[in-house]
Parts: C-alpha cells; structure tokens; sequence
C-alpha cells in the first residue's frame, strides 16, 4: 500500500501465490483497524482527512493554504460562489480580499461567520441538522435549502480523490449534500491538498470526471495526478 499507493487483490494474489480470498481477508481486517479503505478489487489509503475537525486544522497546513489562494483567485468580482465546509474552504474564505464583490453561499456557520467583515459579500446560509464532525449542516432540510440555488461556481471539499474510486467522503448525509450543492453550479472545483490525493472514503460524491477541475499542490509527476489527467480532469496546481 505504502510503495504503490492502492493494492488490487487479484494482482497481490499471483505476486505472492495466495489465493484472493486469502487476500480480501486480511484487507477486511486492515480496513476494521483504519488502515485501507476497501475499494472494489482492493484497497486504497485511507484519508487523514475523515479526523475530526479539531485534528484536521493541523493536517497540511501549508498544503491547504496553497490550495485555497488558487481556489480563491477563481472567485470574480460579482459572482456567485457557493464555498463547502471544511478546514480548506476556511481557508478560502481567509483568502478573499476584503473589499472582494461577491454572493456566498455555504452550509458551514464556522465560513459564514468568516465573511463578517467583508462589507462587499453577501452571505447566504444554509440552515439543517448541524454535522459536527466537519461543522456543516446537512440532511434533508439543508438538501431542500439548495434547490433553490443557481451558483456560478463551487469550491468542494472532500477527503478522497482517486481516479477510480472518485470524490469521496466519510458520512453518507454530507456526501448527499455536497451532490446536492454542485447539481446547482455551474463549475464544481475541487479542493484537494496533499493527503486526499490518492486517498478514498467510505462514501462516494462524485465521479472524477463530472467536475471542471482538481485544485492541488501535488505536482504533476504524481501517480495519481498522472491517472486523473488521463482520464481527462483539468488539474489546476498551487504553487
């Protein structure tokens, strides 16, 4: 896992001539100890980024704040942004100049109350069951909030980003939302710093391929880089 980055049970099978039963065990057990997250064929890392919020303020720093100044050049004066919740989209929103013009709309109190000063942003936020582990609402009343809503872009956070497995998350209601939310923009980009590059979760988003684009500091000679370029997801790098 550590030296390639994925295992594919069929394959590890011949290489070490057990049979892939014999395999899916032991990855059975690697996953009910938080150390693989199961994919179809085999196993993935999983993503530090299914922490909690406290833990994950200190996870990548540097590699967040990169991401997040490429994600905030993206937002035009004018325009309207609906920014996820999240370490990261914090960060973005930390990154908007203060006299930016511009409508946000989130699901996260925690980047609404981040937008206090800027007397040129309107914010708009989306009210339902508050999530505490990423302190955003979700559940039926926040999806019902969102339907209303006709964005020009989205910032969205996830904790897992593979070219097979997708855009993935930990819990089933906040990967429902975050559906909900880029059905109602025009551009999905993804906030992606290092440790959710090659990383998957429980709970799938989207696919790869149905968004404008992948914001990392990940250099382009990454595995992982290389395949979702390949299969044609615009990368938009941070330096």
């Amino acid at each position: 896992m550590r030296q390639d980055g994925r295992i594919i049970a069929k394959d590890l099978a011949a290489e070490l001539g057990l049979s892939e039963d014999s395999i899916r065990r032991d990855l059975r057990e690697l996953a009910a100890a938080g150390l693989c997250q199961r994919v179809y064929g085999g196993a993935l890392p999983v993503s530090p980024a299914i922490a909690d919020h406290a833990t994950r303020t200190e996870v990548e720093v540097p590699a967040k704040q990169r991401v997040a100044a490429r994600a905030a050049a993206l937002i035009e004066p004018g325009c309207t942004v609906v920014l996820d919740g999240g370490t990261t989209a914090l960060a973005v929103a930390r990154q908007v100049p203060i006299d930016h013009p511009a409508t946000v709309v989130t699901h996260s109190p925690t980047v609404a109350v981040a937008f206090v000063d800027h007397p040129r942003i309107e914010v708009f936020l989306l009210g339902g069951r508050l999530f505490k582990h990423s302190l955003v609402t979700c559940g039926a009343a926040a999806v019902e909030a969102a339907q209303g809503l006709n964005a020009d872009l989205f910032l969205l956070g996830v904790t897992g980003v593979h070219p097979e497995a997708g855009l993935t998350t930990g819990d089933a209601d906040e990967a429902a939302m975050k559906r909900a939310l880029a059905r109602h923009a025009a551009d999905t980009y993804v906030l992606a710093s290092a440790e959710k590059i090659g990383a998957a979760s429980r709970f799938s988003v989207l696919p790869v391929t149905e968004v404008a684009g992948v914001i990392t500091d990940v250099g382009p000679q990454d595995p992982t880089v290389r395949r979702l370029t390949e299969r044609g997801v615009p990368i938009l790098h941070a330096p």
